[in-house]
């Protein structure tokens, strides 16, 4: 009998209030070891709301969310959360890359500063070490001729693959994706999803909040869609995106695909 494989993300009856607005009501997650989960939904149903709280750029306001077995951002005692200090949250947070809607690079330092500067300051890594990973991991996404430019002088595609190697950079264990192309001009769009397929390929853990639907299609393991900051219906692509069974997952459907 082979033991159970620990989830690498799960959340238990996780809640989020900003004052009285409630955006996240009670969400049940897994995520498995080498999983890409894709999070549909619309606007202002709490999907970006999930990614922030599982690398604590937001509080829980209740539930429980670990990572790997641990929890993010708190230690429990006697049934109660308490936070931790920011030293042990970022180093927890180091683990986890995440990639924005923009992408928050650096101008004033060119592609090879941006991917190293977090290797180098946060987790101490000699220069040498950090630019050798950098090169490779510029070459994964298609951008070894883009070492010494600056982030002015690139396409917006070519910057959010920057923004790609910067976060696996940090060698992390779980890759968060909110909404990567949403900011980019559509024939750009296919050269970032073409990165993030490869890194699917690699056996990455992802969780991707998008609403390009051949990307979840074609590479995700799982699709969940919700609204209403609940989970409203969840399985495999084939079955949530050819035959969903919930009529608010097929309105949200019929308009986007």
């Amino acid at each position: 009998m082979t033991a159970a494989v620990q989830p690498m993300v799960e959340a238990r009856n996780v809640h989020k209030s900003f004052g009285h607005l409630e955006v996240l009501k009670g969400v049940d997650l897994q995520v498995a070891p080498g999983e890409v989960m894709t999070l549909l939904g619309p606007s202002g149903s709490g999907k970006s709301t999930f990614l922030r709280l599982i690398n604590h750029l937001e509080t829980l306001t209740s539930g429980r969310l670990s990572v790997d077995g641990q929890l993010v951002g708190y230690r429990e005692d006697r049934g109660r959360l308490h936070e931790l200090r920011e030293a042990e949250i970022a180093r927890m947070r180091a683990q986890i890359g995440m990639v924005f809607q923009r992408f928050h690079l650096f101008p004033h330092m060119t592609v090879l500063q941006n991917v190293t500067c977090a290797p180098i300051g946060v987790k101490g890594e000699s220069r040498d070490v950090a630019e050798q990973r950098a090169i490779a991991l510029l070459d994964q996404v298609g951008l070894s001729d883009k070492v010494r430019a600056y982030p002015q002088s690139l396409s917006g595609g070519q910057q959010q693959r920057v923004a790609i190697a910067r976060a696996l950079a940090m060698q992390p264990k779980l890759m968060l994706f909110d909404e990567p192309t949403s900011a980019l001009d559509p024939e750009l769009v296919g050269e970032v999803l073409d990165a993030m397929r490869d890194l699917a390929a690699s056996g990455m853990t992802m969780i991707v909040v998008t609403h390009e639907m051949g990307f979840a299609r074609e590479v995700a393991d799982s699709v969940v869609f919700m609204d209403g900051g609940v989970v409203v219906e969840s399985g495999k692509p084939e079955q949530v995106l050819r035959d969903p069974q919930h009529e608010r997952t097929r309105s949200f459907l019929s308009k986007v695909l």
